[in-house]
């Protein structure tokens, strides 16, 4: 009889104490302030709000829960920032909390085990590799030296054009050659992709080649299922990892091929210090001072990047520029007025001459507010607790920079949705990373690093464009009837690409 009462109050005891622990527990939790978000569901979260457009779908969503808000995607809680202000929260004054990336399908298929700069953790690997960029590949120095590479290309870009006056012209298929020529001599050496199968360098067609860097792009960016609900990751059930993994064996081709070629030419004692950046890559595998070991799926992936970052980004800018452009000629017209007035009709205009051509400059900037290349950043990962504008963002939170709702913030622009390349004029906005209203390349320590030359690339094949042709519709096709429906991927491209028709405004020798 003593047992059993004893028994009884060490059980009621327990429960005592089990029921203040759990009102300390729910107190606590209460006291602990969340970003606002809409009520998830059991499973899948709230992944039935994001449609086809996700930066779209989390934009709406913003108009009612604010600039920062929290969902749920699967097992795994999201933060959205939504204005240039909480961007800045995330980007720069809590840079080092937020710098990492979470481990995701894409990471680990298409990017070589997240081994490229865009999807390695934050850490020292990461550090390394952003540092052979900024240094070896995009220094002041390199760009410099590889600028005769942008020269030449761009003036066969603009011959090919010139052939083909008077007729309709798919621009995406010529800007996608153009960035991939250049980017091809820097970072290869030499073209290994052509139009033209029979050429001994190619190794791929250029068609098969942008199916693949769109293929990458789209891969990069979808809502696969299994990155939010591991537990389901082994079904596959939106087919998108056996893509991934058939995309990889096609990077290994080329990438085997490319490198074989540059191993050979080591070898053979020819070219003994490095001209490109393979050559620079394969150098420094083989350094043993490096702070951590370069393998061969690092330098495949690192390439890739280079690759992939210098080619489709640039091109979709430009394609985006001219279709907002042949909407409103007069805006070509006033563009045109500044190149004649600062170049004058018997050259070309040269990347010395942009810091002069500040209407070119505002319609790239003007183009990157309405058409960000990345709708939403990559996304960043909280690698501790943190406190963000007031709200309690948990360790291993995913992080979404809203680059396209940013750009439509009424309270930063007036009209977000006219494009007006005027409003740059006379401001202080640039796109290093410093202003959080314009972000195309990001910011912080996960800031693209090749942004420098995408600059050069876009603004100096715009100028050229505009300075060289005469542009217009094809058919008598009315300004009004061009669509503007956007693709959303890594990178937001045009739904149907453009088709335009251009004529010589120069001296015909300048062809």
């Amino acid at each position: 009889m003593e047992f059993s009462s004893s028994w009884a109050l060490l059980v009621m005891a327990s429960l005592a104490a089990l029921a203040f622990l759990s009102k300390l527990l729910l107190f606590k939790s209460h006291q602990l302030k969340f970003p606002p978000g809409p009520k998830p569901w059991p499973i899948i979260g709230n992944l039935d709000l994001i449609g086809s457009h996700p930066p779209q779908s989390l934009h709406k969503l913003a108009q009612k829960y604010g600039p920062i808000m929290q969902l749920k995607f699967g097992s795994f809680p999201v933060v959205v920032a939504s204005s240039a202000e909480m961007a800045k929260e995330f980007l720069k004054t809590h840079d080092h909390v937020f710098a990492s990336r979470p481990k995701t399908a894409a990471g680990k298929y298409t990017a070589y085990n997240y081994h490229n700069i865009t999807w390695s953790p934050y850490g020292p690997y990461w550090r390394q590799g952003r540092k052979i960029f900024l240094s070896e590949l995009f220094s002041s120095k390199q760009l410099e030296s590889y600028q005769y590479i942008r020269v030449e290309e761009m003036r066969a870009f603009l011959s090919r054009l010139c052939i083909l006056s008077g007729k309709p012209v798919m621009l995406k298929d010529h800007l996608f050659r153009l960035t991939l020529s250049i980017i091809s001599r820097i970072a290869l050496g030499k073209k290994y992709v052509s139009d033209d199968s029979k050429y001994e360098t190619s190794i791929v067609r250029s068609e098969e080649f942008q199916e693949m860097l769109d293929e990458l792009f789209l891969l990069n960016a979808v809502f696969n299922i299994g990155d939010w609900i591991p537990w389901l990751d082994f079904l596959d059930m939106q087919g998108y990892v056996k893509r991934m993994k058939g995309l990889r064996k096609k990077f290994d081709r080329f990438l085997d091929r490319v490198f074989d070629e540059h191993k050979a030419k080591k070898e053979g004692g020819n070219d003994l210090m490095p001209k490109d950046t393979v050559d620079l890559l394969l150098q420094l595998a083989d350094d043993p001072n490096n702070d951590v070991k370069l393998t061969y799926d690092c330098i495949k992936a690192l390439t890739q990047d280079l690759i992939a970052g210098g080619t489709d980004t640039s091109a979709t800018v430009i394609e985006w520029a001219m279709s907002e452009l042949v909407k409103q000629p007069h805006l070509i017209k006033k563009a045109n007025e500044e190149l004649d007035r600062v170049i004058g009709r018997e050259r070309w205009v040269e990347e010395k001459d942009i810091p002069q051509l500040p209407y070119i400059d505002a319609i790239m900037k003007e183009t990157m507010r309405k058409h960000p290349v990345a709708g939403l950043l990559v996304p960043h990962l909280a690698i501790q607790d943190c406190d963000v504008a007031g709200y309690k963002i948990r360790k291993g939170t995913r992080v979404f920079i809203n680059t396209w709702s940013i750009g439509r913030d009424p309270s930063i622009w007036d009209a977000p949705e006219e494009f007006q390349p005027g409003r740059f004029l006379g401001k202080d906005i640039d796109v290093k990373g410093q202003n959080f209203e314009l972000l195309p390349f990001g910011s912080g320590r996960r800031m693209c690093p090749g942004y420098s030359l995408g600059r050069k690339v876009v603004s100096s094949t715009l100028a050229n464009m505009l300075h060289g042709f005469n542009w217009k519709l094809p058919d008598n096709m009315k300004c009004e009837e061009l669509s503007m429906d956007e693709v959303y991927g890594l990178t937001t491209c045009r739904k149907f690409p453009l088709v335009a028709m251009m004529e010589p405004r120069l001296s015909l020798h300048l062809y």
